[in-house]
Protein backbone atom coordinates (compact mmCIF):
# COMPACT_ATOMS: atom_id res chain seq x y z
CA UNK A 1 0.00 0.00 0.00
CA UNK A 2 1.26 3.47 -0.82
CA UNK A 3 2.62 5.06 2.32
CA UNK A 4 1.19 8.49 1.41
CA UNK A 5 -2.30 6.97 1.10
CA UNK A 6 -2.02 5.49 4.59
CA UNK A 7 -0.94 8.82 6.00
CA UNK A 8 -3.75 10.63 4.17
CA UNK A 9 -6.35 8.25 5.62
CA UNK A 10 -4.92 8.58 9.09
CA UNK A 11 -4.82 12.36 8.85
CA UNK A 12 -8.41 12.46 7.60
CA UNK A 13 -9.83 10.63 10.63
CA UNK A 14 -9.60 13.58 13.06
CA UNK A 15 -11.10 15.84 10.41
CA UNK A 16 -14.01 13.44 9.85
CA UNK A 17 -14.62 13.22 13.58
CA UNK A 18 -14.73 17.02 13.81
CA UNK A 19 -17.10 17.25 10.84
CA UNK A 20 -19.41 14.61 12.33
CA UNK A 21 -19.42 16.37 15.67
CA UNK A 22 -20.26 19.66 13.97
CA UNK A 23 -23.11 18.07 12.02
CA UNK A 24 -24.56 16.56 15.20
CA UNK A 25 -24.30 19.91 16.97
CA UNK A 26 -26.11 21.68 14.14
CA UNK A 27 -28.80 18.99 14.09
CA UNK A 28 -29.30 19.42 17.83
CA UNK A 29 -29.67 23.19 17.51
CA UNK A 30 -32.11 22.86 14.59
CA UNK A 31 -34.18 20.30 16.47
CA UNK A 32 -34.44 22.61 19.45
CA UNK A 33 -35.43 25.47 17.16
CA UNK A 34 -38.36 23.55 15.67
CA UNK A 35 -41.83 24.47 16.90
CA UNK A 36 -42.47 22.22 19.88
CA UNK A 37 -45.65 21.39 21.73
CA UNK A 38 -44.04 19.71 24.71
CA UNK A 39 -45.68 20.89 27.89
CA UNK A 40 -42.63 22.73 29.19
CA UNK A 41 -42.31 24.75 25.97
CA UNK A 42 -45.71 26.45 26.29
CA UNK A 43 -46.15 29.40 28.61
CA UNK A 44 -49.73 30.19 29.58
CA UNK A 45 -50.10 33.85 30.61
CA UNK A 46 -51.70 34.88 33.91
CA UNK A 47 -55.50 34.76 33.62
CA UNK A 48 -58.46 36.22 35.53
CA UNK A 49 -60.05 34.24 38.35
CA UNK A 50 -62.21 31.41 37.05
CA UNK A 51 -60.23 30.91 33.85
CA UNK A 52 -57.41 28.79 35.27
CA UNK A 53 -57.14 25.15 34.19
CA UNK A 54 -56.02 23.06 37.14
CA UNK A 55 -53.59 20.15 37.00
CA UNK A 56 -56.53 17.81 37.65
CA UNK A 57 -58.38 19.24 34.64
CA UNK A 58 -55.56 18.81 32.18
CA UNK A 59 -52.08 19.73 31.03
CA UNK A 60 -51.43 22.20 28.23
CA UNK A 61 -49.98 20.53 25.15
CA UNK A 62 -50.79 22.79 22.19
CA UNK A 63 -51.23 26.49 21.43
CA UNK A 64 -52.33 28.17 18.23
CA UNK A 65 -52.45 31.84 17.26
CA UNK A 66 -55.82 32.59 15.66
CA UNK A 67 -56.43 35.11 12.90
CA UNK A 68 -59.99 35.55 11.72
CA UNK A 69 -63.34 37.20 12.34
CA UNK A 70 -66.14 37.16 14.88
CA UNK A 71 -69.32 37.14 12.80
CA UNK A 72 -72.50 38.83 14.03
CA UNK A 73 -76.07 39.22 12.84
CA UNK A 74 -78.57 41.85 13.95
CA UNK A 75 -81.61 40.31 15.67
CA UNK A 76 -84.48 41.44 17.91
CA UNK A 77 -83.37 41.39 21.57
CA UNK A 78 -85.84 42.14 24.35
CA UNK A 79 -87.51 45.44 23.57
CA UNK A 80 -84.81 46.41 21.10
CA UNK A 81 -82.22 44.98 18.76
CA UNK A 82 -78.67 43.70 19.17
CA UNK A 83 -75.92 41.94 17.30
CA UNK A 84 -75.70 38.22 18.07
CA UNK A 85 -72.65 36.06 17.34
CA UNK A 86 -73.49 33.38 14.79
CA UNK A 87 -69.99 31.97 14.27
CA UNK A 88 -66.32 32.71 14.56
CA UNK A 89 -64.16 31.97 11.52
CA UNK A 90 -60.48 31.65 12.31
CA UNK A 91 -57.33 29.85 11.31
CA UNK A 92 -54.86 28.89 14.03
CA UNK A 93 -51.16 29.02 13.26
CA UNK A 94 -48.01 27.74 14.90
CA UNK A 95 -44.79 29.30 13.61
CA UNK A 96 -46.62 30.42 10.43
CA UNK A 97 -47.93 26.90 9.80
CA UNK A 98 -51.71 26.38 9.70
CA UNK A 99 -52.61 23.83 12.36
CA UNK A 100 -56.33 24.22 13.20
CA UNK A 101 -59.54 25.82 11.92
CA UNK A 102 -62.11 27.26 14.33
CA UNK A 103 -65.85 27.76 13.82
CA UNK A 104 -69.27 26.82 15.21
CA UNK A 105 -70.77 23.45 14.27
CA UNK A 106 -73.30 20.89 15.59
CA UNK A 107 -71.87 18.68 18.34
CA UNK A 108 -72.88 15.07 17.67
CA UNK A 109 -72.33 14.22 21.34
CA UNK A 110 -75.00 16.76 22.40
CA UNK A 111 -77.78 16.02 19.95
CA UNK A 112 -76.18 18.44 17.45
CA UNK A 113 -76.20 21.43 19.77
CA UNK A 114 -74.20 24.22 18.15
CA UNK A 115 -70.85 24.60 19.91
CA UNK A 116 -67.47 26.17 19.33
CA UNK A 117 -65.37 23.65 17.46
CA UNK A 118 -61.78 23.21 16.36
CA UNK A 119 -60.63 20.87 13.59
CA UNK A 120 -57.01 19.79 13.22
CA UNK A 121 -55.64 20.69 9.79
CA UNK A 122 -53.32 17.69 9.75
CA UNK A 123 -55.39 14.75 10.96
CA UNK A 124 -58.99 16.15 10.91
CA UNK A 125 -59.63 15.27 14.55
CA UNK A 126 -62.14 17.64 16.16
CA UNK A 127 -63.20 18.92 19.56
CA UNK A 128 -66.34 20.79 20.60
CA UNK A 129 -66.42 22.89 23.76
CA UNK A 130 -68.66 25.23 25.75
CA UNK A 131 -67.78 28.08 28.09
CA UNK A 132 -67.82 26.97 31.73
CA UNK A 133 -69.96 28.89 34.26
CA UNK A 134 -68.25 32.22 34.99
CA UNK A 135 -65.67 31.25 32.38
CA UNK A 136 -65.69 34.54 30.45
CA UNK A 137 -63.82 37.67 31.49
CA UNK A 138 -63.25 41.17 30.16
CA UNK A 139 -61.25 42.19 33.25
CA UNK A 140 -59.29 45.27 32.16
CA UNK A 141 -56.25 44.01 34.08
CA UNK A 142 -55.92 41.27 31.47
CA UNK A 143 -58.14 41.95 28.46
CA UNK A 144 -57.47 44.75 25.99
CA UNK A 145 -60.15 47.40 25.60
CA UNK A 146 -62.58 46.72 22.74
CA UNK A 147 -61.56 43.07 22.60
CA UNK A 148 -63.67 39.95 23.00
CA UNK A 149 -63.59 38.19 26.35
CA UNK A 150 -61.03 35.68 27.47
CA UNK A 151 -62.67 32.28 27.87
CA UNK A 152 -62.31 28.93 29.56
CA UNK A 153 -64.17 26.21 27.66
CA UNK A 154 -64.79 22.61 28.64
CA UNK A 155 -64.72 19.95 25.95
CA UNK A 156 -68.06 18.21 25.50
CA UNK A 157 -67.54 16.38 22.22
CA UNK A 158 -64.73 14.71 20.26
CA UNK A 159 -64.19 12.97 16.95
CA UNK A 160 -61.13 11.22 15.58
CA UNK A 161 -60.09 11.95 12.01
CA UNK A 162 -60.92 9.56 9.15
CA UNK A 163 -57.47 7.94 9.50
CA UNK A 164 -57.71 7.72 13.31
CA UNK A 165 -56.17 11.14 13.79
CA UNK A 166 -56.38 12.01 17.47
CA UNK A 167 -54.50 15.24 18.25
CA UNK A 168 -57.71 16.98 19.37
CA UNK A 169 -59.77 13.94 20.35
CA UNK A 170 -58.40 13.92 23.91
CA UNK A 171 -58.74 17.64 24.66
CA UNK A 172 -60.30 18.40 28.05
CA UNK A 173 -60.26 22.21 28.14
CA UNK A 174 -59.56 25.14 25.82
CA UNK A 175 -58.62 28.69 26.81
CA UNK A 176 -59.07 31.72 24.54
CA UNK A 177 -56.55 34.32 25.70
CA UNK A 178 -54.63 37.37 24.43
CA UNK A 179 -57.59 38.59 22.39
CA UNK A 180 -57.47 41.66 20.18
CA UNK A 181 -60.59 43.04 18.49
CA UNK A 182 -63.68 41.04 17.61
CA UNK A 183 -66.27 43.12 19.51
CA UNK A 184 -69.65 43.62 17.83
CA UNK A 185 -70.14 47.04 16.20
CA UNK A 186 -71.96 49.76 18.12
CA UNK A 187 -73.91 50.88 15.05
CA UNK A 188 -75.98 49.22 12.38
CA UNK A 189 -78.41 47.35 14.63
CA UNK A 190 -80.91 49.82 16.09
CA UNK A 191 -84.21 49.25 14.30
CA UNK A 192 -86.41 46.68 12.60
CA UNK A 193 -84.91 47.75 9.29
CA UNK A 194 -81.48 46.61 10.51
CA UNK A 195 -82.53 43.04 11.34
CA UNK A 196 -80.44 40.66 9.27
CA UNK A 197 -77.45 42.98 8.99
CA UNK A 198 -74.20 41.09 9.34
CA UNK A 199 -70.86 42.27 10.65
CA UNK A 200 -67.56 40.42 10.25
CA UNK A 201 -65.17 41.83 12.82
CA UNK A 202 -61.46 41.07 12.67
CA UNK A 203 -59.86 39.53 15.74
CA UNK A 204 -56.82 37.63 16.90
CA UNK A 205 -56.38 35.36 19.93
CA UNK A 206 -54.28 32.57 21.34
CA UNK A 207 -56.00 29.23 21.97
CA UNK A 208 -54.44 26.90 24.54
CA UNK A 209 -55.43 23.22 24.45
CA UNK A 210 -55.26 20.85 27.42
CA UNK A 211 -55.48 17.07 27.68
Amino acid sequence: MNKSNVLNKQSMRPILLIVCAAVLAVAFVVARAQPAHADNNITVPPVPDGLQVTAEEGKVFLVGHAIGTQNYICLPAGAGFAYSLFTPEATLFDNNEQIITHFFSPNPDENRTIRASWEDSRDSSRVWAATVPNGASTDAKFVDKNSVAWLKLKADGHREGPSNGDRLSNVTFVQRLNTHGGVAPSTGCASLADVGNKAFVDYTADYFFYK
